[in-house]
């Protein structure tokens, strides 16, 4: 790949290729010597707060529940008219699902547009989501520049 360099986003050019939501890649620590849960997820952001949204299908008898409280790292990456972008955000996830209604972290999640995909194997109403947020302890973004 000789001609191509990688420049950091600025927040601006970060906060554009994010957009309101889409899809990503949200990963779990698990241990030392196991390989982290990663999962493909939908996502909404809030560009005035920098923080992400999420609605993770939870059953009952997932083993994802073990993992919830671990620290997460979240990538977005897509290749635009300018090339290739990335985004690495990185924290612990905040449980939003049994908060009062009138909470603000609630609040904001309603003024949140998460893309919903459907690739469950039950109709999504009998499919257990919860909600989350993710408040990124470090949030950078890279762009590939030709030069």
């Amino acid at each position: 790949m000789s001609g191509l360099r990688w420049l950091q986003m600025s927040e601006e050019e970060l906060d554009e290729f994010l957009g309101d939501g889409g899809t990503g890649i949200l990963s779990f620590s698990t241990g030392s010597d196991e390989p982290p849960l990663s999962l493909p997820v939908s996502y909404g952001y809030l560009a005035d707060t920098g923080r992400f949204h999420y609605r993770l299908a939870i059953p009952e008898d997932s083993s994802k529940e073990r993992y919830l409280d671990r620290p997460v790292s979240f990538v977005v990456h897509d290749h635009t008219d300018e090339g290739w972008r990335s985004v690495i955000a990185s924290g612990k996830l905040e449980d939003l699902t049994e908060l009062p209604y009138e909470a603000d972290a609630l609040q904001e999640r309603w003024g949140v547009d998460i893309p919903l995909v459907d690739i469950f194997e039950k109709p999504p109403d009998d499919v257990t989501f919860r909600q989350f947020r993710l408040d990124p302890e470090r949030l950078s973004g890279r762009k590939e520049v030709k030069t």
